[in-house]
C-alpha cells in the first residue's frame, strides 16, 4: 500500500519525479519501505519521523513530510524533483499526507489482525501436532507394554489350562473365566491403540490406510462398492497429525455412509496439490437436508459432521458437505500443507 500511495503522489504532482513512503514499524524503531530499513533519526526521513515536522532536503530538490495519526507520526512521505520543489507540489504532498494517515492505520490494523490470525493457526496446529505425538506415544506404550503382557498372560493361562488335571473342575472353570477376561482386556487394549493412533497409518501411510478402510467397510454380502483414488504426488510425506486428521475424517464420512446413506457406491478421492491436500468422500445414497441436520436439537448425528469440520479447522483447513434428499452426499476436506520450516 505504501508503494501504491507513493505512485499516487508522483502522478498527482506537477514536477515531482520520485516518491517513497516510509512506514514506522510496530516497535517505532525503524522506517520500513521497499529498501533497507531506515533507523529512526537517520537521514531526512528518519529525522522527520523522530521530530514529527516536515524537512526540506539540503539541496532543495526534495522534501520529507510526516504522516500523523493523532499526536503520533506513523509514516513519512519523501519526494524528490529534478529541480527545486514547487510550492504547489509541497502543498499537495502535505495534503496527501493527511489523507494517507487513515489508510495506513487501517493497513496496520489489518496486518496486525492477520499476524494474530496466523499465530493462532500456528498455535492450533502445534497443539494438534503435540496431541497426536502424545497419542502416538501412548499407543506405542500400550502396544509394547500392556498388550504384550496380556498376550503373555493369555499364553500362560492356556498352558495352565492344558496342564491342569481333570479332577480340578473348579480350577479349570476359573482359568476359563480368567482367559475370557484376558481376551477381553486384550481386545480393549487393541481398541484403545486404534483410537489413539490408527496403526495402519504407521504401517502403510495415508493412501494405503484409506484403501484398508475401504476394504474393511466393504463387508461380505454387502452391495456397497467402495473405491479409492489417489491423484498427484507429494515430494515429502505429510506430517503425522495431518494424516491422522484426514484418515479420521474419511473414517467418519464412510461410517455415515454405512449408517445412514443406504448407498451402493462410495468414492474416496485423495488429491495432492502443491500447497494443499483435498479429500472427497462421495456417495450415491439417500442424501439429506443440510438445514435439517444442523438445525438446533434436530439430529444427534450432526456431531460427526461438526467433528470433521473442527479437525480440519484446527489445521487451517475446512470441510464442506453437499447433499440433497435423493441425490447423495459429498464430504470435502481441504487442508493446507504445512510450509517448509513449520513443525512437522
Amino acid at each position: 500500500m505504501a508503494e501504491e500511495l507513493a505512485g499516487l503522489v508522483v502522478r498527482s504532482a506537477t514536477a515531482l519525479t520520485f516518491c517513497d513512503v516510509y512506514v514506522l514499524d510496530e516497535d517505532e524503531r525503524v522506517l520500513e519501505w521497499s529498501g533497507p530499513a531506515v533507523p529512526l533519526g537517520e537521514g531526512d526521513a528518519g529525522w522527520v519521523a523522530a521530530h514529527g515536522r516536515p524537512r526540506a532536503h539540503a539541496d532543495g530538490r526534495g522534501l520529507a513530510v510526516p504522516v500523523r495519526s493523532g499526536n503520533a507520526t506513523i509514516a513519512v512521505v519523501d519526494v524528490r524533483a529534478a529541480g527545486t520543489v514547487l510550492a504547489e507540489d509541497a502543498t499537495l504532498v502535505a495534503a496527501l499526507a493527511e489523507l494517507f494517515a487513515p489508510v495506513l492505520c487501517s493497513c496496520r490494523r489489518l496486518r496486525t489482525a492477520q499476524e494474530r490470525e496466523h499465530a493462532a493457526e500456528r498455535f492450533a496446529e502445534r497443539a494438534v501436532e503435540a496431541q497426536e505425538a502424545e497419542r502416538s506415544r501412548l499407543s506405542r506404550e500400550i502396544h509394547d507394554g500392556i498388550a504384550q503382557r496380556l498376550a503373555g498372560l493369555g499364553f500362560h493361562l492356556s498352558a495352565a489350562q492344558r496342564a491342569l488335571p481333570d479332577h480340578h473342575p473348579e480350577a479349570a472353570a476359573q482359568i476359563v473365566v480368567a482367559r475370557e477376561l484376558c481376551d477381553l482386556a486384550a481386545a480393549e487394549s487393541r481398541a484403545a491403540i486404534g483410537g489413539l493412533r490408527p496403526p495402519v497409518l504407521d504401517d502403510l501411510g495415508l493412501s494405503a490406510a484409506l484403501a484398508t478402510l475401504a476394504r474393511e467397510a466393504d463387508v461380505p454380502g454387502s452391495s456397497l462398492d467402495i473405491t479409492v483414488t489417489v491423484e498427484g504426488e507429494l515430494e515429502d510425506a505429510l506430517p503425522d497429525h495431518v494424516q491422522t486428521a484426514l484418515y479420521r475424517i474419511a473414517q467418519e464420512a464412510v461410517g455415515n455412509c454405512l449408517r445412514h446413506a443406504s448407498a451402493s457406491c462410495v468414492d474416496l478421492v485423495l488429491e495432492h496439490d502443491r500447497d494443499r491436500v483435498r479429500l472427497r468422500v462421495i456417495d450415491d445414497g439417500t442424501g439429506f437436508s443440510i438445514q435439517d441436520v444442523f438445525a438446533p436439537g434436530r439430529r444427534p448425528d450432526s456431531y460427526g459432521l461438526r467433528g470433521m469440520a473442527e479437525r480440519a479447522e484446527l489445521l487451517g483447513g475446512r470441510v464442506s458437505v453437499t447433499s440433497r434428499p435423493g441425490v447423495g452426499t459429498t464430504v470435502e476436506a481441504v487442508i493446507p500443507r504445512p510450509r517448509t520450516g513449520r513443525g512437522t
